[in-house]
């Protein structure tokens, strides 16, 4: 609105300084504020400016002025066009109401650029207390600084959406491939497990019924046996369930879920069958099977 003040008519519409609104003390305050003050009756007419409000009026001009003393604050807010009409209106009816009584104070923000430079000011307009005849103080207070804070902050906050935005696509992004990669080795697991089903045990069936020696036949059972363990989901599951078994007790898990006999298993892994009781036990013991009418293979079935 000081800005305004520049542009419109000066000329007098109201008598000119009135030594009775402030005293020398009043006037030393308000020369020591940093904020552009000025006092106005209840008609708008400005009677008193103080040193910051003259020398921001006096800005672009060849001499000092006295801040518009006698000029009609009102209508100068009111026959204001252009850039910042609509905040000089907004700041017309909120002096008025407080002039009026109908609000104790009246509070308003608004621009007030150069082409040289940006530049916002905070407005405040407050009856005095003095009671008879209405006085109100207007200031503005320079608030560029603030103003210019508040844009960095946005600034910055929309760089810090910007970036988890992107983060965000990132986490998707790798999610899929994550995803691309299970499927890929969920793919070449089962490409494995369908090679070795049908191009690898076919053949280890035709040789187990071959006219084979016995110390052969139990090398093809080894062979069968070792097979079953890379296809056997079994082992995934006992890793997921945290049981940790020796090489010998998870071949000997194996046959038994195969349905083997301990003298089968025994034969197929060149050990006693006193050693596959032993495993036996350990794994009854390492599954927590504390029943002897739970069978031990009818358990490792159902946990594949």
């Amino acid at each position: 609105m000081v800005k305004s003040m520049k542009k419109a008519d000066n000329s007098p519409s109201g008598p000119g300084r009135s030594p009775g609104v402030i005293g020398d003390i009043g006037r030393t305050v308000l020369d020591s504020l940093s904020a552009h003050i000025a006092i106005l009756d209840d008609r708008g007419t400005i009677l008193e400016t103080n040193r910051a409000w003259q020398t921001f009026a006096a800005q672009g001009r060849d001499r000092a002025t006295d801040g518009y003393i006698g000029a009609n604050y009102l209508r100068v807010c009111d026959q204001a066009e252009g850039d910042g009409a609509d905040d000089a209106h907004a700041v017309a009816l909120g002096i008025r109401s407080v002039i009026r009584g109908e609000v104790e104070e009246f509070l308003h923000d608004y621009p007030c650029h150069s082409p040289e430079e940006r530049h916002w000011f905070y407005m405040r307009a407050i009856r005095m207390e003095s009671g008879e005849p209405v006085r109100v103080v207007v200031s503005h207070e320079e608030i560029t600084l603030l103003k210019l804070t508040e844009e960095a902050l946005k600034q910055s906050k929309l760089a810090m959406e910007e970036q988890k935005r992107e983060l965000e696509e990132t986490n998707i992004a790798l999610k899929v491939l994550l995803k691309q990669r299970e499927n890929d080795k969920a793919e070449l697991e089962r490409k494995v497990l369908g090679n070795i089903k049908t191009l690898v045990l076919p053949y280890v069936e035709k040789l187990k019924r071959a006219p084979l020696r016995a110390r052969d036949k139990t090398t093809v059972d080894i062979i069968e046996a070792h097979l079953n363990d890379i296809i056997s989901p079994l082992m995934q599951r006992l890793a997921n369930i945290n049981i940790l078994l020796t090489p010998q007790e998870l071949q000997v898990a194996t046959l038994v879920k195969d349905g083997r006999s301990s003298k089968e298993i025994a034969e197929i892994l060149s050990i006693s069958e006193t050693t596959v009781h032993f495993h036996r036990k350990n794994l009854r013991r390492k599954f927590g099977i504390n029943s002897s009418a739970t069978n031990l293979r009818s358990y490792l079935m159902s946990i594949t």
